[in-house]
C-alpha cells in the first residue's frame, strides 16, 4: 500500500514511536527497520548477520553512527571501500524487497529510520570520503526508492544528548542539519517536533498519516 519512514537523531524517539503505533493496532502496519545496525534489525541477510557476530561479538555498536575518521588513502583502503560497498548494497536492496513484498500484499510499511536519509552528508563531509563511501551516497540519491511519506523527528543536539548521551553534540547537530537539507523542499518530508511530551509526537505521527493516506483510501 505505502511507505513510510520515521527518521531522527539517535534520541529522538523513533524506535518508541514506531512501536507505539505498532502496539495500538489501528492500522496494517508491517515493521521493518532500514538503519545500519544490524543487531537492531528485524530482517537482515545472513551474512550480514555474520559479519556482525564476527565484528562485535555478542555485543551491539553504542550508536549506529560512527564519529567521522580520518579517511584511509592508497590501493588497500580502496579495495577495502569497494567491498564495504557491495555489502551495504545487498544488504539495502534485500530490505528493500522486503518492502515492496509488505506493500504487495496490502501493508503500510513502517521504516523505523531509513539508508536515504541515514547516509546522507553534505558536501563538504563527502568529498572526504573514500571512494566507494561516494559511490555509495550517489546510487542512494539517485536509485534507491524513497518513502511515500518521511516524518522526521526533529529535536536540537542538546537534548538528543541529554536523552541518549551516544555521540558529540557536533556530530548530532550534523546529522541534524544533513536531514533537513536532504528534506528541504520534499513535499513527501515532514518535520515533527520531537521535544514535546511522547504522546503529542505520537499523536502529531498518528494524524499525519492518517492525512496521508485519506486520499488513497478514498480512491
Amino acid at each position: 500500500m505505502a511507505c513510510i519512514a520515521v527518521i531522527g537523531g539517535d534520541g529522538a524517539g523513533k524506535t518508541t514511536v514506531t512501536r507505539r503505533l505498532l502496539d495500538a493496532g489501528r492500522l496494517p502496519f508491517h515493521y521493518l527497520y532500514m538503519g545500519i545496525n544490524v543487531g537492531s534489525s528485524n530482517a537482515a541477510l545472513p551474512t550480514s548477520r555474520l559479519l556482525q557476530r564476527l565484528r562485535h561479538g555478542d555485543s551491539r555498536p553504542v550508536t549506529t553512527h560512527a564519529a567521522p575518521a580520518a579517511p584511509k588513502r592508497g590501493a588497500r583502503a580502496a579495495v577495502r571501500s569497494l567491498a564495504r560497498l557491495g555489502y551495504r548494497l545487498s544488504e539495502e536492496w534485500y530490505r528493500q524487497i522486503l518492502c515492496w513484498r509488505a506493500e504487495r500484499r496490502g501493508e503500510i510499511v513502517l521504516c523505523d529510520r531509513h539508508f536515504v536519509y541515514d547516509f546522507y552528508l553534505r558536501a563538504e563531509e563527502r568529498r572526504a570520503k573514500p571512494i566507494g563511501d561516494r559511490i555509495h551516497l550517489w546510487l542512494l540519491e539517485r536509485l534507491y526508492p524513497r518513502p511515500d511519506l518521511v516524518l522526521f523527528l526533529d529535536a536540537p543536539a542538546e537534548l538528543l544528548m541529554a536523552r541518549k548521551g551516544e555521540a558529540s553534540l557536533e556530530f548530532l547537530d550534523g546529522r541534524r542539519q544533513a536531514m533537513l537539507e536532504i528534506g528541504a523542499g520534499d513535499a513527501r518530508f515532514l518535520r515533527i517536533d520531537a521535544t514535546q511530551p511522547l504522546e503529542a509526537v505520537i499523536a502529531e505521527v498518528e494524524a499525519r498519516i492518517a492525512a496521508f493516506l485519506a486520499p488513497r483510501r478514498e480512491g
